[in-house]
């Protein structure tokens, strides 16, 4: 019997041949993406053994994100944890206030991941990774921690499940709309501790961006990771973003892989989703909830805060005027600039948006967007769980950055087909 991509990379980070669903191993971390709010916890629990050590100063990637900027004394000095023990260990690649950004997105865009190898980070969706044909995958604290100082972590081995995405997109239908999709059916735990292989014609036509949303999300199924195979589009991206290490292994699946499962999708059958609160996984057409009135709509995070998600917003607030508070988050610094000199500042500004620093800040209910009591929120964020932007009473709808655009101009829930 073969085996899945997700097998044979697991296989190779732990000096095997061969392995299999449910065995236990110990795997060589390629990369350990840290940020500021889980990472200082590592950092003390380390301090406390006796254990103030890195195993690569070029192997850890470090950015504040969920809280930066600061928003008050207590994220400052989670800051000034991570910024001193940085320095102190001279870690190679640590980008600071002024160029920190969105981990997720930052970090494939300053050329860190690389198909083949395991990236872990105190961060659930450090899943995103999978998109180039890695290993990534969210752990916590204390596994950070272990990473860190010794470069390995042991895992138990996923089962895969292949989810099929057959048949072109239609107008208005985004990569976010497929995985709230996917989601919906299959439930919040309807891949728990699997890998989901993503395949099929659809990816093709889909962008790095596009497929970064999906394995994004592959936490919100319960996944260990997501992962979609190597092809052209992955090796452009590469080749336009790698600094260093540009060489790399790429492995594919066997035809005689064996799969927990198969899922298979209708892609062209799909309409732009919305995910009704308090799930991700209460996915349902925009038609069947149009109408519905908003208080603020929020377009960023590590989900959908790239250009492209900032240009598709852009296409339908282009002249128009936002009906309802609507804040714009860019990713990152570069993701920032870009927007700017590309002119879509002019248009969210001449919206009557706010536009933002790069932060995870509103996604967490941390700042920059807050909910109070009863208020909703349509989002193009990754969960929408009870107080997950704010107040317990609050209310997140999730959905793509044409449908919040649309809702932006409308002031409700609306259908961005309407305006494109």
């Amino acid at each position: 019997m073969g085996m899945t991509l997700t097998e044979k990379i697991l296989a190779k980070a732990a000096d095997k041949e061969k392995v299999t669903p449910g065995q236990l191993i110990d795997a060589n971390i390629d990369i350990v993406m840290c940020v500021d709010v889980t990472t200082p916890p590592a950092i003390s629990m380390l301090a406390e053994k006796g254990l103030d050590k890195v195993f690569d100063r070029e192997k850890i990637v470090v950015t504040p994100d969920h809280f930066q900027p600061a928003k008050d004394i207590k994220s400052a000095e989670l800051h000034k944890r991570l910024d001193e023990w940085a320095k102190r260990h001279k870690i190679k690649y640590y980008y600071k206030l002024g160029r920190a950004g969105v981990c997720h997105a930052l970090l494939p865009e300053q050329g860190h991941i690389r198909p083949g190898e395991v990236i872990v980070g105190p961060d659930s969706h450090t899943c995103t990774y999978g998109a180039f044909a890695a290993f990534g995958t969210g752990v916590g604290s204390t596994d950070a921690a272990a990473a860190i100082a010794t470069g390995q972590l042991w895992f138990k081995v996923p089962a895969s499940e292949k989810i099929v995405l057959n048949g072109p997109l239609g107008p208005g239908v985004y990569s976010k709309d497929v995985i709230l999709a996917v989601i919906a059916r299959i439930g919040v735990d309807g891949a728990l501790y699997k890998a989901m292989e993503f395949v099929g014609p659809a990816l093709a036509e889909m962008s790095m961006e596009s497929r970064m949303t999906i394995t994004n999300m592959a936490i919100e199924a319960g996944a260990k990771n997501g992962i979609i195979a190597f092809d052209d589009v992955t090796k452009q991206y590469l080749d336009e973003h790698l600094k260093d290490k540009t060489d790399y292994t790429v492995y594919e699946s066997d035809e005689d892989a064996e799969y927990i499962g198969v899922e298979e999708f209708d892609c062209s059958a799909i309409e732009p989703m919305v995910a009704l609160p308090p799930l991700p996984s209460g996915g349902v057409p925009v038609t069947d909830c149009a109408g519905k009135e908003m208080d603020q709509v929020y377009i960023g995070s590590c989900t959908n805060g790239r250009i492209e998600d900032l240009r598709i917003a852009a296409k339908i607030l282009r002249g128009k005027q936002a009906a309802i508070r609507t804040i714009v988050v860019p990713a990152t610094p570069t993701i920032w600039k870009q927007a700017k000199d590309e002119g879509l500042f002019d248009i969210f500004y001449d919206a009557g948006c706010v536009i933002a620093a790069p932060t995870c800040g509103a996604c967490l209910g941390g700042f920059m967007g807050v909910l109070a009591a009863g208020e909703k929120c349509i989002s193009t964020t990754n969960r929408n769980f009870v107080g997950r932007m704010g107040h317990p009473k609050s209310e997140v709808y999730l959905a793509s950055p044409a449908t919040a655009a649309a809702s932006a101009v409308e002031g409700k829930l609306t259908d961005p087909r309407d305006h494109l």
